[in-house]
């Protein structure tokens, strides 16, 4: 599949005019900064302790450089990637975010619909506000992500709910048995799932329903306090990814790995590929770079399925990625800016000129395909 990103750029130039939409991650930032109440945009923006993580994140993209290659004749360039059967424009996914509806209100279904108009697939959130059956409505490229409650029927039904609604996988967060200890959060006293913000899978499961004395229209607090209270799973060991492998047939990935070991275990019950991720930075703070994991693991898994997430800002970055061993990479906060400040809207916006930068740089760089990508491209710095 070919995309021209120079049609994109001329089409800036040809108007003369500043663009209406943010172009680069950090203009997107500051509009949404700008736009948000503080609780919403430190929920977003921020992470776990000094939030040193966040800052690796970032740093670990500086440390590898691109090698150019001159004169390829490459006219003609595919962006495109295909991973377990789920294909994408270029070589990013939308990364699985909770709590949109804080962003804008209508959270989920405007990101699913700017996924369906561009085709780049979407990880849809357990913590969403919108339904497993809402965001499939939209016919959005998709898989979900479960996190793994202490209540084992209610993972089960939610996994049974998003088959049947034709999610194309099962992406099942480990790094977030708890909550890290999140300083812009705290200083606010903002968690948004008190409120009801969130908890849409839970408030939409007949399981979850089934617990509760009242429902959530007649008793918001108490409802959102039990969805709370399946949250802590720390006693989760790898023995109990054989109950959920066997729970579905669809392909079934792990999302928070950052070791190779981990990443082999993974393999070894029963997963069809591995999130190389450490959550944003929003769990463990002072933990590897989501990038310098990707390496090692990788080199565990040669011929696996490895995505991976963390300091995603730029078409270099995602390069990069790619050219370290990963399959895709997952788009986070730059798309939940994108949906602050302009809806389903913003989030295309973003997407086109992602792809469009993307294009160019491979282009610039001498590349043809971003599958055939690999260490020869970098150096390290």
């Amino acid at each position: 599949m070919t995309f021209s990103g120079a049609l994109i750029q001329n089409a800036i130039y040809i108007a003369q005019q500043p663009p209406e939409w943010p172009i680069a991650a950090a203009d997107w930032e500051h509009a949404a900064e700008e736009k948000l109440d503080p609780g919403a945009f430190g929920y977003i923006a921020g992470g776990a302790g000094a939030e040193s993580t966040m800052r690796a994140n970032l740093e670990a993209f500086a440390r590898w450089r691109i090698r150019p290659r001159m004169l390829t004749g490459n006219v003609v360039r595919d962006l495109s990637v295909e991973v377990l059967g789920m294909r994408s424009p270029g070589p990013f996914f939308l990364a699985p975010i909770g709590v949109l509806s804080i962003a804008h209100e209508d959270a989920e279904v405007a990101v699913a619909q700017a996924s369906a108009a561009s085709g780049v697939p979407l990880l849809l959130s357990s913590a969403a506000t919108h339904s497993i059956e809402d965001v499939a409505a939209t016919n959005a490229p998709r898989w979900f992500q479960l996190y793994w409650v202490n209540d084992r029927e209610i993972c089960a039904s939610f996994v049974r709910r998003a088959e049947e609604a034709g999610y194309g996988a099962i992406v099942v967060t480990l790094d977030t048995l708890t909550l890290g200890w999140r300083p812009r959060d705290l200083r606010q006293a903002y968690l948004p799932f008190i409120k009801g913000e969130g908890c849409g899978q839970y408030f939409s499961d007949p399981v979850f329903l089934s617990r509760l004395d009242k429902s959530p229209q007649e008793d918001l607090l108490t409802a959102a306090a039990t969805m709370l209270a399946t949250f802590p799973n720390l006693g989760l060991t790898w023995d109990d990814l054989d109950w959920l492998r066997g729970q579905t047939n669809l392909p079934l990935l792990v999302k928070g790995v950052l070791t190779g070991d981990d990443a082999r275990r993974a393999l070894a019950h029963g997963i069809d590929g591995v999130v190389v991720s450490n959550h944003g930075g929003r769990q463990v703070d002072g933990a590897v770079a989501a990038l310098d994991a990707l390496v090692e693991v990788r080199d565990a898994l040669p011929e696996a399925v490895v995505l991976m997430d963390g300091g995603i800002r730029c078409a270099a970055d995602v390069l990069k990625a790619m050219a370290l061993g990963a399959n895709a990479v997952l788009l986070g906060r730059p798309y939940a800016y994108a949906l602050a400040v302009g809806g389903r809207r913003g989030v295309e916006e973003l997407i086109q000129n992602l792809l469009a930068e993307i294009d160019l740089n491979l282009a610039l760089a001498g590349g043809t395909s971003v599958r055939e990508l690999d260490r020869s491209w970098l150096t390290r710095a």
